[in-house]
């Protein structure tokens, strides 16, 4: 196979990056406050478009901010570097929606969250979603731009695909899983994906949650089976 691959766009890049955290700094415009800028940590999941999906109480401050003006931002870096200004980190922008239902969205969510399980016994926990209008990408120092466009993706086969998918992909040995982690220099005893998507996966390894991205984009269960394929150097 060839491993020349072209560059990832900007937009791509900072999406990339965003589907690798799973907390970030939420804030609001305050309705206690007339308006003064509201911050908090909110645990945060990018969905298969890029849109960013909060699963949070309506007795919290930020809901009743948001419920009022919904128009928020997101900023997410690595909470395990210690060198917050050198880092790559993410900022959206975008108007805050609340989601019907919790159904759509409980399995992934708690994939990725599985202590968030008792939430769902509660009746004001529930889903939004942030649709990003511009994204601040900063990749490191003196490196920033904005993305004001192509950051979201259209729909795609893999989003209605990945459960299955994982079902099939989680019930295999994992001995493909472990060479791939070997050949970027880590290693695991328990693996298992906690979910796919158009730029790369992700797996929990023995209780660390590790992001991986795609040299290219997929667009189905076929393409992501290659391109695991060829991640963990097959």
């Amino acid at each position: 196979m060839n491993d020349a691959h072209p560059p990832m766009s900007h937009a791509r890049e900072a999406r990339c990056l965003l589907r690798a955290h799973r907390y970030g700094v939420l804030s609001t415009l305050s309705k206690k406050f007339d308006g003064h800028p509201f911050g908090s940590i909110a645990p945060c999941l990018t969905d298969h478009d890029g849109s960013v999906l909060l699963f949070i109480s309506g007795l919290a401050e930020h809901t009743k901010n948001l419920l009022n003006d919904p128009r928020v931002s997101l900023i997410t870096h690595d909470q395990n570097d210690p060198r917050i200004q050198t880092q790559g980190r993410v900022t959206v922008i975008g108007n805050a929606a609340p989601l019907a239902g919790r159904e759509p969205y409980a399995a992934r969510w708690l994939r990725y969250f599985p202590e968030n399980a008792q939430l769902f016994e509660l009746g004001d926990f529930s889903f939004f979603r942030i649709v990003p209008q511009s994204v601040r990408h900063v990749a490191g120092f003196g490196q920033a731009r904005w993305i004001m466009s192509h950051f979201t993706v259209p729909p795609y086969p893999l989003m209605t695909q990945e459960e299955d998918l994982l079902a099939q992909l989680n019930t295999e040995p994992q001995d493909k899983l472990r060479r791939g982690l070997q050949l970027r220099g880590l290693s695991a005893e328990r693996v298992r994906i906690l979910g796919i998507d158009c730029d790369g996966f992700d797996i929990d390894a023995d209780g660390r949650m590790l992001r991986f991205d795609f040299a290219e984009p997929v667009a189905d269960a076929e393409s992501a089976l290659a391109a695991l394929s060829h991640s963990n150097g097959e």
